[in-house]
């Protein structure tokens, strides 16, 4: 028998090898651009939120200044406004960028304003007048570990205050005989501005005096991270070289206010040669006397963040004199030479000290 074989005319099905190559390099490419377009969002992205975060360090942080700025002196007796605030300009913290410090004092947080029966000036006990502690709603174990100023009556030639902590008070039934009560020794690390610290000669210049709650606030801008007399870890401070910290040292207490800024300049106004008009805007001035910072009415606030990580997505460079990625000059503070492709946040504001300028708009005058 004859068998005959049947040739199919029909090619095999299945891809050659060029055919695979192609679309092997064609699927590539298609990966390839999928990566790159989530990494560039993804960079993108990152970047931004660093910039909010910048804008929400710098938004919180000039809330709070200006916030304790416009109560500086609050709860205070007018004749003592030149010990309200005191600044310092351009501090050299061994670093390219040189931030401005202010401290202020006022009975800020706690209202408490009792007048001064009988004091003797250092000594554990302090005598005010009969029914005072009824005045507030605090009950007795309140009192206990606050910090308190003690001031001299306003028509005494003596300009010395106590800062002293209370350990209890104490007072007879009916509210007679109401007595503060201090450990020996003033409250360590608590400086009032322009020295007001120390203790009167004669104990009758604080009769007729005032004790308050204090609250010694001091805002400045730690730059390296590594701030001179203080150890990391201690009384709030961060240290270990986390610079670029904005602190607010409150009666010797250190909290990070917040992250992410990199300079911080003040200038204030006021009426310092006492002809009636505000001199204009001015950094702080070491050679003012007390009488001249008694005429401060407006703080004018500067506060500068800056990306902690340089923009990557950032093409080409960027026009000259927009500085979007240099800092920028402040104040008296000058700005860097060169770019360095960090952006930044600048936040201004301007506030006036309610409690020194209040008779310059009722009365023309101070």
């Amino acid at each position: 028998m004859r068998t005959s074989t049947i040739v199919s005319t029909k090619r095999a099905a299945g891809f050659t090898l060029i055919e695979l190559l192609v679309g092997s390099a064609v699927m590539l490419v298609a990966v390839l651009g999928a990566l790159f377009i989530y990494s560039r969002s993804n960079r993108v992205s990152s970047e931004q939120q660093s910039v909010t975060e910048v804008q929400n360090d710098v938004r919180s942080a000039m809330f709070f200044i200006a916030r304790d700025i416009r109560m500086a002196g609050a709860g205070l007796p007018e004749q003592f406004a030149g010990w309200f605030i005191e600044g310092v300009n351009n501090e050299d913290q061994g670093a390219e960028v040189e931030p401005d410090r202010v401290r202020i004092m006022g009975n800020i947080e706690e209202p408490l304003n009792l007048p001064i029966r009988d004091y003797q000036g250092s000594s554990v006990n302090l005598t005010i007048e009969d029914f005072s502690f009824e005045q507030y709603p605090y009950p007795d174990a309140y009192y206990a570990g606050k910090f308190v100023i003690v001031l001299p009556s306003p028509d005494s030639p003596c300009r010395a205050a106590e800062v002293r902590r209370i350990t209890h008070v104490t007072h007879a039934t009916g509210g007679t005989n109401e007595k503060f009560n201090f450990s020996p020794g003033l409250a360590p690390g608590v400086n009032p501005p322009g020295g007001l610290s120390g203790t009167c000669a004669s104990s009758d210049d604080y009769d007729g005096g005032m004790i308050s709650f204090i609250d010694v606030k001091e805002y400045w801008l730690d730059v390296t991270g590594n701030a001179s007399g203080l150890a990391a870890g201690v009384d709030g401070y961060i240290g270990n070289g986390e610079g670029g910290v904005l602190y607010c040292t409150h009666n010797g207490t250190h909290f990070p206010v917040a992250r992410n800024i990199e300079n911080f300049q003040l200038e204030y106004n006021g009426d310092m040669d006492n002809d009636l008009a505000l001199d204009g805007w001015t950094p702080w001035q070491a050679s003012w006397t007390v009488a001249e910072t008694a005429r401060i009415q407006q703080v004018r606030m500067w506060v500068l963040g800056r990306t902690a990580q340089p923009f990557t997505s950032v093409g080409g460079r960027p026009p000259g004199g927009i500085q979007t990625y240099r800092r920028p000059a402040l104040s008296d503070s000058p700005g860097a030479a060169a770019d360095d492709f960090h952006k930044r946040y600048l936040l201004d504001s301007t506030s006036n000290i309610r409690n020194m300028s209040l008779n310059l708009y009722n009365l023309g005058q101070r």
